[in-house]
C-alpha cells in the first residue's frame, strides 16, 4: 500500500458514480466487494484507483457472484468493520437471500444501488423498478436528487447505519444513467472534517443476536424469539427517522450544506395542489412548479427523501389541507395498477380528517424521460382531479395523447 495522500477540500466536476467513490473513499471502509455492472462500473473503477494510489486502505475482495459479495460484506460487517457494497439490478437479486440476511442480522452496511430496469426487454435503462421492489426488505433507503447528494448521503448512511441507537444496513439509491453518467460541480471535504462527523461512531457496539460469537446464524430463532426480533427492529426503524433528521441538522453545520431532512418542500405554503417525488426527477418537477406558479396556479412540491422508513408524521404535515396530491413514479407494483410511492402517499393520507385527493402518474419507464411538459401535464390533471372526481386515479404520462 502506498504512502495516503491527505484530501482537501476541493470542487470537482465529476458524476454520480464518481461522487460516490470519493464518499465511500473519506469514510475509511474496511472491507469492500462488489462486481461490476452497468451503469455502477465507474464507481467500482474510482475506488480501485482510490486504492492503488493509497487513498484508501481497505481489503478489497473480488467476489464470484453479488450472492458471495453480499455475504463477505456480512461476515465482515459482524466482525466490526466497516464495509462497502455496490449493484445493480439483477446484481442486486442476485445477492437477495444474503441481502435479506443483512437486516435480520443488524449488521450496519452501506450499499449504493444503482437503479435500473431488471428484466427483458428494456435492461440497461433507467427506471426505479428494482430498488422500489425492494423497499420493505429491511434496509433503510435514501433517495439522492444530484451529484452532491450522491457524496454527501454516502457520509450520511455510515453515520446513521452505525449509529448505536439503529444499527440498521442503508441503501444509497441513485438512478442510474441520470446520476450515475451526469456530470456536475461537486464540492469534497477534507478527510478530517468527515473523520470529526463520523467521531461519535468510535464507541458503537454491534447487536449480538446470539451468545456465541463465532456465528451469526439466525436459524435458531422461533416463535417468541423472531419476534422479538423483528419487533426490536421495527423499533429501530422508527428511530432511525429522527436520526437521520438529527444527523442532517449536523452535516448542515459540519459542511454547509444537506439534503432536505426526511422530506423537502418546495413552495408548498398556500399551495392548494402538491407534486410528491422520488430521486432526480425532483429538479424537473421543480421547472415545471414554477411555470405553473407563473401561470397563477397554487401548486408546489414534496420531494421524499427517506422512502424506507417511511416519513409518515412529515409527509402528513405536509400534505395536510392540500386539495389534491398528484405523485410521480417511476416503477409499478404489478397487479395493484399503480406505482410504489403513490401506495405509501395513500396509506398516509388515509388518517387525515379532510384527505385531498391523491393521483398517480406513471412516467419514466423503460428509460423514457420525465419532461417539464409532462409535469406540467400532471400538475393540470392534479388540478382537475381536485374538482373532478372521475379523474382517473392513475395515468400513464407518456401514453397521454
Amino acid at each position: 500500500m502506498g504512502t495516503e495522500i491527505e484530501p482537501k477540500n476541493e470542487r470537482l466536476a465529476c458524476d454520480g458514480n464518481i461522487a460516490v467513490a470519493y464518499g465511500v473513499m473519506l469514510c475509511r471502509p474496511d472491507v469492500m466487494s462488489f462486481l461490476p455492472i452497468t451503469p455502477q462500473h465507474g464507481m467500482l473503477t474510482q475506488l480501485y484507483q482510490f486504492h492503488c494510489s493509497g487513498l484508501i486502505d481497505a481489503e478489497i475482495v473480488e467476489a464470484e457472484g453479488e450472492q458471495s459479495a453480499m455475504s463477505i460484506v456480512n461476515a465482515a460487517s459482524a466482525c466490526g468493520s466497516r464495509t462497502f457494497i455496490s449493484s445493480s439490478a439483477a446484481g442486486l437479486y442476485f445477492a437477495w437471500d444474503a441481502f435479506k440476511a443483512t437486516y435480520s442480522l443488524r449488521l450496519p452496511v452501506v450499499m449504493v444501488n444503482v437503479s435500473r430496469e431488471e428484466c427483458p426487454p428494456a435492461i440497461v435503462v433507467h427506471s426505479q423498478q428494482d430498488i422500489v421492489g425492494a423497499r420493505d426488505q429491511g434496509w433503510i433507503q435514501i433517495y439522492p436528487e444530484n451529484c452532491q447528494d450522491c457524496l454527501d448521503m454516502v457520509l450520511m448512511a455510515y453515520r446513521l447505519a452505525e449509529d448505536k441507537e439503529v444499527l440498521l444496513p442503508v441503501i444509497v439509491c441513485m438512478d442510474g444513467f441520470y446520476l450515475s453518467h451526469l456530470t456536475e460541480v461537486v464540492d469534497v471535504p477534507a478527510r478530517a472534517e468527515v473523520d470529526r462527523f463520523l467521531a461519535p461512531l468510535q464507541e458503537t457496539e454491534r447487536v449480538k443476536l446470539t451468545a456465541d460469537p463465532v456465528s451469526i446464524c439466525g436459524a435458531g430463532f422461533v416463535d417468541q424469539d423472531l419476534a422479538q426480533v423483528r419487533y426490536e427492529y421495527c423499533e429501530a426503524m422508527e428511530r432511525a427517522k429522527g436520526k437521520f433528521a438529527e444527523i442532517d441538522g449536523e452535516f448542515a453545520k459540519t459542511f454547509g450544506r444537506n439534503c432536505g431532512g426526511l422530506v423537502q418542500e418546495y413552495r408548498t405554503d398556500d399551495a392548494e395542489v402538491v407534486l410528491v417525488t422520488l430521486g432526480t426527477v425532483t429538479g424537473t418537477a421543480r421547472v415545471a412548479v414554477d411555470r405553473k406558479r407563473a401561470e397563477g396556479l397554487k401548486v408546489g412540491l414534496v420531494r421524499v427523501t427517506m422512502l424506507r422508513p417511511l416519513p409518515r408524521e412529515r409527509l402528513r404535515e405536509a400534505l395536510q389541507g392540500k386539495k389534491a396530491v398528484g405523485v410521480i413514479d417511476r416503477n409499478i407494483c404489478f397487479g395493484c395498477n399503480c406505482g410504489g410511492l403513490f401506495m405509501d402517499v395513500k396509506s398516509v393520507l388515509y388518517d387525515l380528517d379532510d384527505r385531498p385527493r391523491a393521483v398517480n402518474f406513471i412516467d419514466g419507464i423503460g428509460g423514457l424521460d420525465i419532461s417539464v411538459d409532462h409535469l406540467e401535464k400532471a400538475i393540470d390533471i392534479a388540478y382537475r382531479a381536485s374538482l373532478d372526481r372521475s379523474v382517473p386515479e392513475v395515468t400513464w404520462l407518456a401514453l397521454e395523447r
